[in-house]
């Protein structure tokens, strides 16, 4: 008989996740009703946003309830099927959660993938996936980058941050990335083709600041933004007039236990900027628009993709904490099956 193992949120993290905050089980199949159908995972996305979703407060998404597996985006191939439209082995891609197998109704988030349209299956996870789309949508719909602007990006090191780097070199735009240690910098200008990085280690605002001044001495036209605390305050130091601000993420505050918010934004008022706020599911229904156009750039060449995969569901705990170490060398995933 086959079972399910899941990777459960037993209790609410206190800052940092510990091991003991989470749970790896196994479970019957549940029998599947009228218009269910049931997908094998194959990997699953691991995203720093997953940390948020394990805080019971109000958000964008529910907080993931406790005892339940935790939520993740994942692709994998239909195992049996009791709805139209979904037949047994055809790939598909949904929010389900970090788990072997995963319940899903039709009409709701998961729906069918074809492998044969891009290089690796795994491909729907970043480029084609939330993080491509965010890093698309959230670059050119919301900070609107003219050519030969200096386009600032934090986290670039990232799965979103090295292709909005990328993406804003495609538009004509001068393109500094702040990541951190050397690797990772040299990362951004050799294979992203950056035109300069920014190591974060070991420097406080003040230094960061003057930094970036030195990288950009006629100030920063759009900054994308991941990081939040000091990186963002540093950055708004060096605002241009009418600069914009797409806040994606803020990642250096996901596992505080106090919000430190960012004491820069007096800037926006003496450069008459604007800050923004950017979600992925706003764009949802122009999916297809932004992935034909990163298909055209990538088979050209233009944009390159790095993803990390790790292996097995009993690494979860693991692999979802490079995302906060910084050891893993692109987009994070996790090959369940």
């Amino acid at each position: 008989m086959l079972t399910n193992r899941r990777f459960l949120l037993r209790r609410r993290p206190q800052g940092e996740p510990v091991p003991d905050d989470f749970e790896l089980v196994s479970e019957a199949l549940p029998v599947l009703d009228e218009g269910q159908f049931l997908v094998r995972n194959h990997y699953a996305s691991l995203d720093p946003a997953m940390r948020g979703w394990m805080d019971d407060l109000d958000s964008y998404m529910p907080p993931i309830p406790l005892d339940a597996a935790v939520r993740a985006s994942t692709i994998g191939v239909v195992e049996e099927s009791r709805a139209e439209g979904f037949a047994k082995g055809q790939w598909v891609m949904g929010l389900n959660a970090l788990e072997d197998y995963s319940v899903c109704a039709a009409g709701g988030f998961t729906q069918p993938i074809d492998p044969g349209l891009v290089p690796s299956v795994t491909n729907y996870l970043s480029l084609f996936g939330a993080v491509g789309m965010t890093a698309y949508f959230g670059l050119f719909d919301v900070c609107e980058p003219k050519p030969g602007d200096t386009v600032l990006v934090t986290g670039a090191a990232g799965a979103v941050g090295s292709i909005v780097g990328q993406l804003a070199k495609l538009h004509g735009c001068h393109v500094i990335g702040i990541a951190g240690g050397e690797a990772k910098c040299a990362r951004l200008t050799q294979r992203y083709k950056f035109d300069a990085a920014i190591d974060y280690r070991g420097k406080d605002e003040a230094a960061l600041t003057a930094a970036i001044a030195a990288a950009a001495p006629g100030g920063v036209d759009v900054i994308f933004e991941n990081v939040g605390g000091i990186i963002l305050d540093a950055g708004l130091m060096n605002l241009n007039m009418h600069a914009r601000v797409g806040l994606c993420g803020l990642i250096s505050e996901y596992n505080s236990t106090e919000r430190v918010g960012a004491r820069n934004l007096w800037r926006l008022i003496v450069k008459r900027a604007s800050i923004r706020g950017l979600l992925v599911a706003d764009y949802v229904a122009r999916f297809g628009e932004g992935a034909a156009q990163m298909g055209q750039w990538a088979a050209q060449g233009k944009i390159v993709v790095d993803e990390h995969v790790d292996e097995g569901l009993e690494n979860t705990y693991a692999a979802f904490m490079r995302l906060f170490s910084g050891s893993n060398q692109g987009k994070m995933i996790l090959k369940i099956a």
